[in-house]
């Protein structure tokens, strides 16, 4: 059982070769009120609150939160918060390996998170939500980095040089969607399009540089436009079907996924927080949880 007080971290890959650069993170809680193009923040609540790697949460129902975490002896695990009760639990609680970016099947019976095995293969594996034995997904697909899910298939960010964005319509027909892609993959709500960033399409605009955000319709097997980042940042999500939402610093923006202007919707300010990161959202539960660095004195 995992403990009520921890933090959260930021994972980040480097070329091929897995590398960490850890640092000292909190998963943070804010009400929101969304009404068509009307988005409102409310009440901010710390979830986590220690020193240490809490870090790529993700809503796997309208109650229950899954995060990657490391225990004192830099261990990474799935933890499973329960915001009824306030209550976390350890999904997988394991010594040989790490588990990160956890996110629900299609058919929700699973948990599924990129693994790094004690060979040092970076796989994905399924963790049954009733914790029976986990299973090995795609053995000959490595090393993922990121992913989501369509039609209880993951697209996912292989680690390479270059990047690319691989689906497998089946075990013989892995289709390479995409090379250079940044690092968020997320499928766009109510469609069959897997959205991500294209590192291949740079704009540049009073000397700041952004990327296209381009889908790939699944079904259709077509590419389409959705936008550009805000700036450099290569973390967003999507609120619906329509909109997206991002951070720069401590602000949070959104943007429909068809206009080109980005709205600043309001400031995370914490005292002891620096920068957001990472982003989830529920509709369900009105919330959206925000990923924000612990500032040392």
């Amino acid at each position: 059982m995992y403990k009520q007080s921890f933090s959260t971290f930021l994972l980040v890959f480097i070329c091929f070769q897995l590398g960490f650069a850890q640092s000292s993170t909190d998963l943070i809680a804010i009400d929101v009120k969304k009404s068509g193009k009307n988005i409102t923040l409310g009440q901010i609540t710390k979830i986590t609150d220690r020193d240490g790697y809490d870090n790529q949460p993700s809503f796997i129902n309208d109650k229950q939160l899954a995060f990657s975490s490391a225990d004192q002896a830099g261990n990474f695990d799935i933890i499973i918060y329960n915001f009824e009760t306030g209550k976390f639990t350890n999904l997988t609680k394991t010594k040989d390996q790490n588990e990160y970016s956890p996110r629900l099947t299609d058919c929700g019976l699973y948990v599924s998170a990129v693994t790094v095995e004690e060979n040092g293969k970076q796989r994905l594996w399924l963790y049954p939500t009733n914790f029976g034995e986990p299973e090995l997904l795609y053995d000959d697909i490595e090393p993922v980095g990121y992913y989501d899910w369509y039609d209880n298939k993951a697209a996912m960010f292989v680690l390479g040089r270059p990047n690319s964005l691989v689906y497998p319509y089946s075990k013989e027909e892995k289709l390479t969607i995409s090379q250079n892609i940044g690092r968020t993959v997320r499928r766009q709500p109510k469609t069959s399009i897997i959205s991500f960033i294209d590192k291949n399409t740079v704009f540049e605009r009073d000397q700041e540089k952004s990327f296209a955000i381009k889908g790939f319709d699944i079904k259709k097997r077509e590419l389409v436009d959705l936008g550009q980042t805000m700036g450099s940042i290569e973390d967003f999500i999507w609120l619906d079907k329509n909109y997206l939402m991002s951070s720069d610093g401590k602000n949070l923006y959104a943007r429909k996924y068809n206009e080109n202007q980005w709205t600043k919707l309001g400031e995370v300010s914490l005292e002891g927080y620096g920068k957001i990161s990472r982003l989830a959202y529920s509709k369900k539960l009105g919330k959206m949880i925000v990923v924000m660095d612990r500032v040392n004195d």
